[in-house]
């Protein structure tokens, strides 16, 4: 904490050097030492005034945040300061957040009166999701004449979390609420096979497998009795989020992996929306995070919980560690949603390979969003040259997509390549569309 002058300390001594140059004797030494005694005085006067000032780590601070953020949206911020002595004090303060905040304010003055409280309100809107460090507040005390002031830096560190916003969240509602008003079977839909959820029991018929005899129940009534099973009500959605090199690319000025989390949000809100249980598995060169199946009513900040945070890995993703950790956790049959791109290179290298471990017991729906631009290039009437390589390169692009969308159907997957913005829809409506069938 050091002494800093203010601009009213500059004036008065200005002020001062006017009056001695006009007022001075003739005497050039006389004035000198005139001038030199009123700077004294003045000088005197400002050290009085520093040392009456309050000390900045006398001033109590606090900087009130929600625990969460939403990207993109507004949040109150509020830094409250207290004076605990009985002299009021003239505050300035600038809150060192990361620019990434855009805090609507980052610097204000107050007056703090003696043993009182200012609360000082902004807002902020976060351009990042994560986890945002915040640290050092800088403090400003200007002494009771104003001349000169302390200065300081005092450390309020937290941590706020911005979560990715959930885009889809209207349309979720909407596909939750056609698809319970046309009974599409979503609860009680049978699925293919003999089923493995108990039903009841019944006499042994010529038809019945002999393995289903319930031999206590045959005791106990004295003839064969069978039990009956049916498919499970309730099936499992699991998705796979990839968070490798692949989706670190900006799709329509946002990354692929955002995409992705909007897409994992609406899958998790349409699938316990009708009574399905829903996980998540997100990984890159190894597996990140696992939140476990359910149909918990807030199933969807679990999984947000577990993403927000994940930053692309620039490398390459272990579909084949991811796929068994999948199956290792998840040993219900299941649909198994991965959500990443379509880059021929990278899926006939890493994902291709793995996917026998998980389409053997496992449905598998594998989605991935569209560039706008390249869309756009394909579809141009080219003009120039440069216009007309641009085009060829979007088609070769488009055309790559479409062989990998096929090797990736020729394994048993479903695959869903939509545009921006139609991802979380048209993974949802696959999904609803697999159910209504009893294909899950």
């Amino acid at each position: 904490m050091f002494p800093v002058p203010t601009w009213r300390l500059a004036l008065i001594a200005a002020s001062l050097s006017v009056v001695v140059v006009v007022v001075a004797p003739a005497n050039a030494a006389a004035a000198l030492s005139l001038l030199v005694g009123a700077n004294l005085v003045l000088g005197v006067v400002a050290v009085g005034d520093f040392f009456a000032t309050l000390k900045p780590s006398r001033l109590e601070v606090r900087r009130m945040l929600p625990p969460t953020a939403t990207q993109g949206r507004e949040a109150p911020l509020v830094w409250r300061l207290t004076n605990p002595t009985r002299a009021g004090v003239r505050v300035t303060f600038s809150d060192e957040l990361p620019p990434s905040l855009r805090a609507a304010d980052r610097r204000a003055t107050v007056t703090v009166a003696g043993s009182a409280t200012v609360e000082v309100r902004t807002t902020i809107e976060p351009v990042r999701r994560g986890h945002i460090h915040l640290g050092f507040i800088g403090l400003r005390l200007r002494g009771p004449l104003g001349l000169v002031g302390r200065q300081g830096r005092v450390e309020l560190p937290g941590e706020l979390r911005v979560y990715p916003p959930f885009r889809s969240r209207a349309e979720a509602e909407l596909k939750i609420n056609r698809a319970r008003s046309l009974q599409l079977g979503l609860r009680t839909a049978k699925g293919l096979g003999a089923g493995t959820e108990f039903e009841s029991l019944r006499e042994y018929g010529v038809n019945d497998d002999f393995r289903r005899i319930d031999w206590r129940a045959t005791a106990r009534m004295g003839k064969p009795i069978v039990r009956t099973y049916r498919t499970e009500r309730n099936q499992n959605v699991v998705v796979l989020l990839d968070n490798g090199r692949v989706m670190a690319g900006k799709v329509a000025g946002v990354p692929r992996v955002e995409h992705a989390m909007d897409a994992a949000m609406m899958l998790a809100a349409v699938s316990t929306g009708v009574g399905d249980r829903c996980g998540l598995v997100t990984f890159d060169t190894r597996v990140r995070s696992v939140v476990a199946a359910s149909r918990r009513t807030d199933q969807v900040m679990r999984l947000t919980e577990a993403m927000y945070a994940l930053q692309p890995a620039l490398a390459e993703s272990d579909y084949v560690g991811a796929f068994a950790t999948t199956v290792a956790r998840f040993r219900r049959r299941a649909l198994l949603v991965v959500l990443t791109d379509l880059v021929e290179q990278a899926v006939m290298e890493a994902l291709i390979p793995a996917m026998p471990l998980i389409t053997r017991t496992h449905m598998v729906l594998v989605g991935g969003v569209q560039d706008p631009e390249v869309l756009a290039w394909s579809r141009q009437k080219p003009l120039e040259l440069e216009d007309a390589y641009r085009k060829t390169a979007a088609l070769a692009a488009l055309a790559e997509r479409e062989r990998t969308a096929r090797r990736l159907r020729a394994l048993g997957a479903q695959v869903v390549d939509a545009p921006v913005g139609r991802l979380s829809g048209r993974l949802a409506d696959a999904y609803l569309g697999l159910k209504a069938r009893g294909a899950l």
